[in-house]
């Protein structure tokens, strides 16, 4: 019996095998695919059954074919309107890189746009919770985390009494990152108790049907009131420890940027919001939809061209990535990249040090200490490879996790939004990324960045070399991981 037994293991183990470097390996990154293929070789079982629980990025059919519905009807909408002014000549390669957003997330660039940039955690928070205190008509609110605590409980308020007022206040926020956050069940009570409408987003509740790879994200942050103001970037709706008490007892504090823009643009990020909403419940909310025109082209010398880039497993390309290689490869002087999750794939990597070696000058803004420990030290696994090709990079001083994510090309463009540079937020995570064109932005960016550099730790080839051999170990061992996705 005993030999029966262990025959049929051999063959079940050999079966895996065999299945897997088949399966496994199409339509995937060669990286991706060995990786699996290592989890599964050294342990069958178990790295197969991993596989096929988060082996797959994309969403349900059912999700997919509503995100393509929605992008139909925004380039329905659009059609014909990406003519901006163009007083001041473009850059000659920024017209492709247009043309590449729009046919990959459907949005348009629209001119006539406004933009504050808000880098004080706290101060930010404040700036959301008076807009909402002056909403009319409505108040969409979405964010990867959102709690309540005593840092949000002003915008919580706020949303009340915007209901209370008669304003329509609709709510997302995911489902995994919310419930893992502390306190919750306090959150989601006081969403019912103030009458907002409210709906996670991609739930992993399975015995009530919804159901997708769990490590598919929504990570986006936005905030929009009345198609008039809106708020996107990095921040999360929590107070900047997260409330974790692994962070309180090592003092950590989030540092973050948010952009607060108001014009044509705004009816683009409502565009994400609608179709993430109709994405959860069903409800397309058509009487909110705004077309996203340039009608009025403000003559402001400082007036911004803007264009909303969403990027997620919905999509057939990864858009985020596509958009960040083409700006790397278009960049002609200088390019500075604020990410902190760094982790690229191989793509990436060879933009950034083919920028160096083509003369451009690339700056990278990381934090100094993590947060995740595999991802810290996947990310430090790079660090040589990137001094050695001649990029800078700038560690952003303990306590703090800079969790900015932005970059500027040249004196021409910017990006911001939610998206790190890593291929979960490539891959797995939907994502929102706004391209900006106007010097003043990209201006008041700089200043941004100059304030990180001056508090920041240049890390030199010299320092990098007197690391601990534990470290490189750890480092290298969790570069193998990275691709899992």
């Amino acid at each position: 019996m005993a030999d029966v037994v262990l025959l049929a293991l051999l063959l079940i183990d050999l079966t895996i095998r065999i299945s897997s470097v088949i399966i496994v390996p199409r339509n995937r990154r060669p990286s991706t695919a060995i990786a699996w293929l290592m989890a599964i070789f050294f342990l069958p079982y178990v790295g197969f059954l991993l596989f096929l629980l988060l082996g797959s990025y994309k969403l349900p059919k059912r999700r997919r074919d509503k995100q393509k519905a929605i992008n139909e009807f925004i380039i329905e909408t659009t059609e014909g309107i990406d003519r901006v002014s163009d007083d001041d000549p473009w850059p000659p390669w920024l017209r492709s890189v247009v043309e590449l957003n729009r046919n990959l997330g459907a949005m348009p660039l629209v001119g006539g746009n406004s933009a504050t940039l808000t880098g004080e955690y706290d101060e930010a928070i404040r700036q959301m919770t008076a807009d909402v205190a002056e909403a009319q008509r409505y108040v969409h609110v979405e964010f990867y985390i959102l709690s309540y605590d005593k840092v949000t409980k002003p915008f919580f308020e706020a949303m009340g009494a915007a209901v209370k007022r008669g304003v329509t206040v609709r709510v997302l926020l995911d489902h995994i990152a919310s419930v893992r956050a502390p306190g919750h069940k306090k959150t989601v009570k006081m969403l019912d108790r103030l009458g907002v409408r409210w709906s996670f987003m991609l739930p992993v509740q399975p015995l009530q049907g919804k159901y997708q790879r769990p490590d598919l994200r929504n990570h986006r942050k936005l905030l929009i009131i009345d198609s008039e103001v809106a708020w996107m970037g990095s921040q999360n709706m929590v107070d900047r420890s997260y409330n974790k008490r692994t962070n309180l007892k090592r003092g950590l504090k989030w540092q973050d940027l948010m952009t607060r823009l108001e014009g044509p643009i705004v009816a683009g990020l409502n565009a994400i919001f609608i179709t993430d909403w109709y994405s959860e419940t069903n409800e397309l909310l058509l009487r909110e939809t705004r077309a996203i025109t340039d009608e009025v082209i403000d003559k402001d010398p400082d007036a911004l061209d803007m264009q909303v880039v969403p990027s997620g497993p919905g999509f057939a390309g990864e858009n985020n990535l596509r958009l960040f290689l083409a700006l790397l490869y278009s960049a002609t002087d200088r390019v500075v990249i604020t990410s902190p999750y760094f982790v690229p794939d191989d793509a990436m990597l060879y933009a950034i040090t083919t920028a160096t070696q083509r003369g451009v000058s690339v700056d990278l803004f990381v934090s100094e200490i993590g947060d995740q420990a595999l991802v810290y030290h996947a990310q430090r696994s790079y660090y040589e490879g990137l001094l050695n090709a001649g990029v800078r990079i700038f560690m952003y001083p303990a306590p703090y996790i800079l969790h900015a994510k932005h970059f500027t090309i040249d004196d021409e463009v910017a990006v911001i939004g939610s998206s790190n540079m890593d291929m979960r937020s490539f891959s797995l995570n939907m994502e929102v990324s706004l391209m900006v064109r106007g010097r003043s932005f990209v201006e008041s960016m700089r200043r941004v960045e100059d304030g990180y550099r001056a508090i920041s730790k240049e890390l030199t080839k010299e320092a990098w070399h007197e690391q601990p051999l534990r470290s490189t170990i750890l480092d290298n061992l969790a570069r193998l991981t990275s691709a899992l996705q």
